[in-house]
């Protein structure tokens, strides 16, 4: 095997050993992570090894170092990823319109999860934050509703793909709040054709 792929191999092997711990040990963005020696005896591989992993997690912005008192972990949404993902990979205007399809879709889904497993008194307070204006933009809204669908994994997704698109075209205020309300009661009415008619117009209307 090529020597640079060995050692690639490894790398990835740490960084996804140091991702593994930090799920399995339950930290939140701002605590601290263990010591490159207790990393390299928990994972059972060399201090330098773990110095480039960690390294590699810093440079994403995902964990920072503070001098004097060690390593924690960020805000997944504090990042630089997007910053990273706009300037080598996001170029492309096919790409571009990727991402807003990807999203929207994403907020589909969500609907649908929604309707399956129903939650009214979440839907209901929703409603509350938008007759109150607590929810100023679109994707404020938006942001309950991916939430609401509780797979954790598809919201990480959908922040990453709000945060592209919001550099690119910003996110529309919200005006009018009674298509999101429609949008809202049929949700409760667990009617998903409707819901999603309600939702490509609501769509339609920033076009």
């Amino acid at each position: 095997m090529n020597k640079n792929i060995s050692q690639t191999k490894v790398y990835l092997e740490i960084v996804d050993q140091i991702r593994q711990m930090i799920y399995e040990d339950g930290l939140v963005s701002g605590d601290k992570l263990p010591s490159e020696r207790e990393l390299s005896e928990r994972l059972k591989v060399g201090r330098s090894s773990v110095r480039e992993g960690l390294r590699a997690l810093e440079l994403l912005g995902l964990i920072e170092t503070r001098r004097g008192e060690g390593t924690f972990l960020r805000d997944f949404t504090d990042h630089h990823l997007v910053e990273l993902l706009s300037t080598f990979i996001l170029q492309d205007d096919k790409v571009k319109n990727d991402v807003k399809i990807t999203k929207e879709l994403i907020e589909k889904d969500a609907i649908r999860l929604i309707i399956n497993k129903l939650d009214r008194q979440s839907i209901e307070l929703i409603k509350y934050k938008l007759e109150q204006g607590e929810l100023i933009l679109e994707d404020d809204f938006f942001l309950e509703i991916v939430q609401l669908s509780n797979i954790h994994l598809l919201f990480k997704i959908w922040l990453l793909l709000k945060e592209y698109a919001s550099q690119l075209n910003g996110s529309r205020e919200i005006k009018n709040i009674k298509p999101y309300l429609q949008l809202l009661h049929t949700i409760v009415e667990e009617d998903l054709p409707l819901s999603l008619q309600f939702y490509d117009d609501l769509k339609n209307m920033s076009k």
